[in-house]
C-alpha cells in the first residue's frame, strides 16, 4: 500500500468514525490537530457538530485570533467560552498538574454545554504521537469520556499535517503552540498580568516576521527562543534587536536575552523535583 492510498484509508477511517459519533462538540484551538477535526467533524455531522474555543488569558491573542479568522473562512460554527483555571490558586501554582487543572476546567465546561446543547460526544485533537509525551490532560481526558478520534485512527502528526494540506486548512503549516503558561519555569508562579505580558511580547516578535516563537519568563530576565534559522535573522539585523530590547524593557523586563539552543519543546519544565 502507498502512501496517498494509505492516508486515504486514514482519512475515510476518521470521516467514519466521527460520524458514528452522531453529534459532538470539538474542543478547538487553531492548531492542526482540531482544526482537522473541526473541518471533518462539520463535514459529516453538518448543524449536529459544535466547534468550541476555550478563552482565558492563558491563550495568547495571537492563537484566539488565527483560530477566529479559520473558522470563519470554513464557516463553522464557533462558539467562544471563557474559562477560568487562571484564577484557581494550585494552576497559579505552576506544577506538574497545571495542565490536569487547566484540561478538567475546560471539560467541565464543554460537558456542560454539550447537556445544554443535546450533544452526544465531546472529541479533541490528542494524535498518536501525543502518546509519547508527557500530558497530564489526557488523564482529565479519560475522566470526563472524552474521545480522540486521531488516536482511535493512528494517526500521527505528520499524516495530520498531510490531510490538512489537502483541504487547504490555513493550520497545516502552522508551528506547534502550547498555552502562554508553559512559559514559565515550573514551580514559578503563574498570574493574569504576567500572561498579558507574555502575550505581548510574543505578538511583537510575530508583528516582526517570526514563526514559532516563545518568550521563557524568568522574573526580570526574558528568554527568546526562535527556530534554528530565525535565530541568525535576527542577529544580522541590529534595528530588530534595539527594537525587541526596547520594547521588552518596556514591558518590565530588565534583561533580554536570546537562546542560542533555539526552539524546544518544553525547556521550561522540570520534570523531577523542584529547582
Amino acid at each position: 500500500m502507498n502512501d496517498t492510498t494509505n492516508l486515504k484509508t486514514l482519512e475515510n477511517n476518521l470521516k467514519e468514525r466521527i460520524k458514528s459519533l452522531d453529534s459532538v462538540i470539538v474542543a478547538y484551538s487553531g492548531g492542526v490537530d482540531s482544526s482537522l477535526l473541526a473541518f471533518y467533524a462539520d463535514l459529516e455531522l453538518k448543524h449536529k457538530a459544535l466547534i468550541a474555543i476555550a478563552v482565558s488569558p492563558s491563550l495568547a491573542s495571537f492563537e484566539l485570533e488565527f483560530a477566529r479568522q479559520q473558522a470563519q473562512k470554513f464557516n463553522w460554527p464557533i462558539y467562544e467560552i471563557i474559562t477560568t483555571e487562571t484564577t484557581s490558586s494550585e494552576y497559579q501554582e505552576n506544577n506538574l498538574n497545571r495542565c490536569y487543572i487547566c484540561k478538567s476546567t475546560l471539560f467541565t465546561e464543554l460537558t456542560q454545554l454539550a447537556k445544554e446543547k443535546n450533544i452526544q460526544n465531546i472529541i479533541y485533537g490528542a494524535n498518536l504521537d501525543d502518546l509519547n509525551d508527557f500530558r497530564p490532560g489526557h488523564k482529565a481526558a479519560y475522566e470526563f469520556n472524552i474521545i480522540a478520534p486521531l488516536i482511535d485512527c493512528k494517526l500521527n502528526k505528520k499524516q495530520i499535517r498531510e490531510l490538512a494540506k489537502l483541504n487547504n486548512l490555513p493550520s497545516a503549516d502552522k508551528p506547534q503552540s502550547a498555552c502562554l503558561s508553559s512559559r514559565f519555569p515550573t514551580y514559578i508562579k503563574i498570574s493574569d498580568t504576567k500572561l498579558a505580558t507574555i502575550d505581548k511580547a510574543e505578538k511583537f516578535l510575530h508583528d516582526l516576521g517570526f514563526k514559532q516563537v516563545r518568550v521563557r519568563h524568568h522574573d526580570e530576565l526574558a528568554r527568546i527562543e526562535l527556530d534554528s534559522d530565525e535565530i541568525s535573522k535576527l542577529l544580522e539585523n541590529e534595528n530588530s534587536l534595539k527594537l525587541i530590547t526596547e520594547y521588552f524593557k518596556s514591558l518590565g523586563y530588565k534583561f533580554v536575552t536570546l537562546d542560542l539552543n533555539g526552539y524546544r519543546m518544553g525547556s521550561s519544565v522540570v520534570t523531577a523535583g523542584k529547582n
